[in-house]
């Protein structure tokens, strides 16, 4: 939720050679829902090459509706630890809550627990720190708020592009309910587990990319490929 892109050059580095690629960042000031963060997402698509297009965890939902907005554009689409409806529907009520909450006093203990949990080695908590500080408290408690009532179930019943979802084994944020009901919704999603976190791209980049390299041969050799 931090997209600020900084935390995507494990997998960069491990899909190097892979594919020409390019990481989209967020505003990371702005207290913007998910319109508008995904109007930010659909200005960095090439206008004359097709993609495959990645989406991590709160950018799943983008993904989702760009592929199925640009069905010409995007010839792929790797979903990571993510959701096509908010995964916690019991905490819908209190999204009001969201407004208030005070993420940025959250110590950072926290945040690896809960992304990282066992994977967490002093790399990928400075990696993290740093990441999440460029991040205003605004910015995160809309991104919060717009999780709660985001819904992109018909967006995802339009995609025609083959799916790949990858789903980690410890992550503590997202249940495997969200994967499986993406699946639900589209019967021709490649789902793949792999050991590790919620930040399984971070935690777990070499596994990650040997998932994506062998989607990608399925889908068009050598694409082009972003990631939000």
């Amino acid at each position: 939720m931090d997209g600020t892109g900084t935390l995507f050059d494990p997998l960069v580095n491990a899909l190097s050679g892979a594919a020409s690629l390019k990481v989209v960042a967020y505003p990371p000031a702005a207290p913007n829902g998910y319109a508008a963060l995904q109007s930010v997402a659909e200005a960095a698509l090439p206008a004359d090459e097709s993609i495959i297009l990645l989406g991590e965890s709160f950018s799943g939902p983008i993904a989702i509706s760009l592929a199925a907005k640009h069905p010409n554009r995007i010839k792929g689409v790797v979903l990571c630890c993510t959701f096509v409806r908010n995964p916690h529907p019991f905490l819908a009520p209190f999204s009001f809550v969201a407004a208030l909450a005070p993420i940025k006093q959250l110590p950072l203990a926290f945040a690896c627990a809960a992304l990282l949990g066992r994977r967490a080695t002093p790399d990928l908590r400075r990696a993290l720190g740093a990441a999440l500080a460029m991040v205003s408290g605004a910015a995160f408690r809309a991104r919060l708020k717009a999780v709660l009532s985001i819904d992109v179930s018909a967006d995802l019943a339009k995609v025609t592009a083959p799916i790949l979802y990858l789903r980690a084994s410890e992550d503590r944020l997202i249940p495997k309910q969200a994967g499986n009901l993406i699946k639900h919704l589209q019967p021709s999603t490649q789902l793949r587990e792999i050991e590790g976190p919620h930040c399984l791209l971070q935690a777990a980049p070499v596994a990650a990319a040997q998932a994506i390299r062998e989607f990608m041969r399925t889908v068009e050799p050598q694409p082009a490929m972003s990631g939000a």
